[in-house]
């Protein structure tokens, strides 16, 4: 339940983010044949050099990915419409479709002008349609893939879409003193990796601030006193890590407003819930009791937090004000609950939940008390929400090797990232867009 170091020599590495082609793949690996059927036709081409991304096969597996569409192959399509009067509704009522995506990419100085359509098929409207110039990087390229994709989720849901966004997790390799620990950054479907922090001990928790430039993490530092929370600045290259306290501290959680953080402090051989102001390192106890008090993390509108305890014997999820008083036990269904955090709109508590003998991620109703079970049982930890809520990613273990799995909130459809090397766990999603 709470995450123990013993300090030693250190060798990390902090700087400006390195960057490399891609440190994840993604494999769909489970999924109802659900959603909304969408045909997503290849992007006309004008210029000389062809982007080095397709952008049309990027869009297209977002939108399979979220849960909430069904991509139909172009192998099915009659025509390949680039304009919008070469579209005929009824061609794609024929094959199902129900929205239309089309769209060109022009080559232009030293870069490339990209633009897109999407159309409702039934109403023969189109819904939304924009132009973007790009420079010719994988990057930019991507980017503006995933940024079309938000869009049209959006367009299609009435919820923004998450694909331009980041996420954060920690890569391992080697073994026993050869052990090789990464902090990294990706693009949300883990293209385009950044090294954070590079070290032969142990990186946890990082978390997200609400601005999506910092980032808080636990780790150790060069001085043998062991593991205490560091923050990092993303965007500043001459900027250092930064150690929040001289103390043991872990499970950082950032307050909505990115001015505090809630952390786990251990004190006098026990631990409870601390809030950091961040500017001033004013520390406020916020639980004081003899159990075990960890893994922090704030509702959305900043009132409350909840946290695990074994107070009652197990870990369970108590809930607090952010003003302190009294705990309330939450959670009462299976043995052991622990590691929770929000959704967006503060309704539901993903959580990693022990029903029988192996752990689950479960999704809890914060006003009904009811706990829904999402995954089948297996070693699961480091559950988050995806800034709209409609996805969750936790790591797990796949064929021995630690691995991250994106899941819609539904359970329908199931995507695994893997690492080519090594393993990956403590995922992290930014909320905020790249």
């Amino acid at each position: 339940m709470t995450k123990m170091f013993i300090a030693g020599v250190l060798a990390l590495v902090v700087g400006p983010l390195c960057v490399s082609v891609q440190a994840l793949t993604i494999e769909i690996t489970e999924g109802q044949e659900t959603g909304m059927p969408i045909a997503v036709v290849p992007f006309q081409f004008q210029g000389q050099q062809r982007p080095s991304e397709d952008i049309r096969q990027i869009v297209s597996a977002n939108l399979y990915r979220s849960g909430r569409f069904l991509s139909l192959a172009p192998d099915n399509f009659l025509r390949h419409p680039t304009s919008h009067d070469q579209v005929r509704f009824r061609d794609w009522r024929l094959i199902k479709a129900e929205a239309l995506v089309i769209g060109r990419v022009k080559q232009v100085n030293d870069g490339y002008e990209v633009s897109f359509r999407l159309y409702d098929v039934y109403k023969q409207k189109q819904l939304a349609g924009y132009i973007f110039t790009v420079g010719s990087g994988s990057r930019e390229i991507r980017q503006i893939a995933h940024r079309i994709s938000d869009y049209i989720y959006e367009a299609l849901t009435g919820v923004p879409g998450v694909f331009d966004t980041q996420i954060a997790y920690v890569t391992t390799e080697g073994s026993g003193n050869n052990k090789l620990y990464q902090l990294k950054v990706a693009q949300s479907d883990g293209h385009h990796d950044q090294t954070v922090l590079e070290t032969s001990y142990p990186v946890l928790s990082p978390a997200w601030a609400p601005d999506g430039k910092h980032l808080a993490y636990v780790s150790f530092g060069d001085d043998k006193r062991g593991a205490t929370i560091w923050l990092q600045n993303l965007y500043c290259q001459n900027c250092k890590r930064e150690k929040l306290l001289e103390e043991r501290v872990s499970s950082p959680a950032w307050s909505p407003d990115g001015r505090r953080l809630a952390v786990t402090l251990y004190r006098n051989g026990n631990s409870d819930i601390y809030i950091i102001e961040i500017s001033t390192r004013r520390l406020r106890r916020l639980t004081k009791h003899p159990g075990i008090d960890t893994e922090a993390s704030w509702s959305p509108n900043g009132r409350h937090l909840v946290f695990t305890s074994n107070r009652s014997g197990r870990p369970q999820i108590y809930r607090i004000s952010a003003a302190g008083g009294r705990a309330e036990r939450l959670t009462k269904v299976g043995r052991e609950n622990l590691n929770a955090s929000y959704s967006p709109d503060g309704k539901q508590l993903v959580m990693v939940t022990k029903q029988g003998n192996k752990y689950q991620i479960g999704v809890f109703y914060v006003d009904s008390r009811e706990l829904e079970i999402l995954t089948d049982p297996s070693a699961v930890e480091s559950p988050t929400f995806s800034p709209n809520g409609a996805m969750i990613m936790f790591a797990t273990q796949k064929g021995g090797k630690g691995v991250l799995v994106a899941v819609s909130a539904d359970g329908e459809r199931q995507n695994i990232l893997r690492v080519h090397q090594g393993e990956v766990r403590e995922p992290a999603w930014s909320s905020r867009k790249q």
